[in-house]
């Protein structure tokens, strides 16, 4: 069973879903990708763990108080705590891929105690790439970001899609290619007039990212070794000192691939060895979604 709630943070009201039992594992979308995103995966964890997935504030059904103030990677993250606070006095797993493991990344730098284990899957965190990597990499953002005020949203998805190298057809049999919902293309034009250009203008703190109490695993794709996400997923590990893991597939293999890929998470959180409280009863101050 699906449950499905809202929860109301400073200045956007979060829609929330929680399924399955067990230790608390929070799963954060990249691009676009609001909670349906994550459902496939989602469906292959919740038998060990209570899966919790969110639209971020702006998609889908969670919508902003002021539509003029847009989020920040820190806003982001600042729901994230929010969200842990509202469900649990306890550290949670957390799982985060592109877009989201930099938001998560920005929880953890400042809410460790909130987070047990965090698995980043490759984070576009071009300050750790040296240059020229670093250069090339942030004119390939712009070019998305240009190509959606010239061209439109479904162009700058393309020009996206090849520059992280995904591959629809790399997927497993059973997960099929289905026909967008409704709210893609606003969630699209939110993601790439908002988000992307945040992504682009955010510096982790890495300070604090080596101060932090939280077990951080940076983690990359097989098969996409050829992408600068990627290889920020790799400097992150060397820069704290870790060893990254390897996950199948490419950067989107969680939403291709989640059969392949919750099997491989759960060997990755059961070797981590941390044992993160269940999840706790529902504070005041949220409401089911309608």
């Amino acid at each position: 069973m699906t449950i499905s709630k809202i929860l109301h943070v400073p200045g956007a009201r979060l829609r929330y879903l929680l399924r399955g039992t067990g230790p608390l594992l929070l799963l954060v979308a990249g691009g676009d990708g609001d909670a349906a995103a994550s459902d496939d995966l989602a469906a292959q964890l919740a038998d060990r763990y209570t899966v919790l997935t969110y639209d971020r504030r702006g998609l889908s059904a969670s919508t902003l108080d002021d539509p003029g103030d847009p989020p920040t990677v820190t806003t982001h993250a600042d729901d994230l705590h929010h969200l842990l606070a509202a469900l649990t006095t306890e550290p949670a797993y957390v799982y985060g891929s592109s877009i989201g493991a930099l938001i998560c990344l920005e929880l953890v730098s400042r809410h460790p105690e909130q987070v047990s284990v965090l698995v980043a899957h490759e984070p576009p965190a071009t300050q750790l790439l040296p240059e020229p990597e670093r250069s090339r990499a942030r004119q390939e953002q712009q070019e998305v970001e240009d190509v959606h005020r010239a061209q439109g949203a479904l162009a700058a998805l393309r020009r996206f899609a090849a520059l992280a190298a995904i591959d629809p057809a790399d997927r497993e049999p059973d997960v099929a290619a289905t026909p967008p919902r409704p709210e893609r293309l606003p969630n699209l034009e939110f993601f790439l007039t908002h988000d992307a250009p945040a992504v682009r203008r955010h510096l982790l703190d890495l300070s604090a990212l080596k101060a932090a109490s939280t077990r951080i695993l940076p983690a990359v794709g097989e098969a996409s070794a050829h992408i600068w996400a990627h290889r920020c997923g790799r400097l992150l590990a060397e820069e704290l000192g870790v060893s990254y893991v390897e996950f199948p597939g490419g950067h989107n293999a969680g939403v291709f691939r989640p059969r392949a890929f919750a099997a491989r998470l759960h060997e990755v959180l059961d070797s981590a060895g941390a044992v993160p409280g269940l999840l706790g009863t529902d504070r005041a101050g949220d409401e089911p979604a309608r």
